[in-house]
């Protein structure tokens, strides 16, 4: 009787820690941030999430933003009189400067983008891309939007 016990004990310890695990690699590809709500205006192709976490201030003269773009999905061409930061934390994606080659960008990568020089960025046509947007140097503007970016100029490598 003893013998059934600790074998019972045993597989249940075995299975809840198979269990265990699982759960626990789920996490580690979950987004520690919310995916915050859709953008609704013209200056975005395709479906677009923001969580704002930080608004302009006269203190930190930052904004910063979780931004997750599903496949397809892209900004127009902009540029920041400050300049931006892109951090990225999840996917496959692009960025790209005016006459300057479409770049791959991928989790882990940092994009500097650099004070006005248009730009813009989005996800690859097959995956979603989220990162982290940083606009710097805020007290000499906000974003400048310009045209969208064709489908011809997004699908150029």
């Amino acid at each position: 009787m003893k013998i059934k016990i600790i074998i019972i004990f045993l597989s249940i310890v075995y299975f809840s820690t198979g269990c265990n695990k699982k759960l626990a690699s789920k996490k580690q590809t979950e987004s520690i941030f919310p995916i915050g709500n859709k953008v609704s205006n013209q200056n975005f192709i395709g479906d677009v999430y923001v969580k704002m976490f930080a608004q302009n201030d006269s203190i930190y003269n930052v904004t910063m933003g979780n931004v997750t773009f599903e496949p397809g999905a892209r900004t127009n061409w902009h540029y920041h009189p400050g300049g931006q930061i892109l951090i990225i934390t999840d996917g496959v994606g692009y960025y790209q400067e005016k006459e300057s080659p479409i770049r791959i960008i991928k989790k882990g990568d940092v994009v500097q983008c650099p004070p006005n020089i248009q730009h813009w960025h989005g996800a690859s046509p097959t995956q979603s891309v989220t990162h982290i947007a940083i606009s710097t140097n805020t007290n000499f503007g906000g974003a400048v939007w310009l045209r969208p970016v064709s489908d011809k100029e997004y699908t150029l490598k």
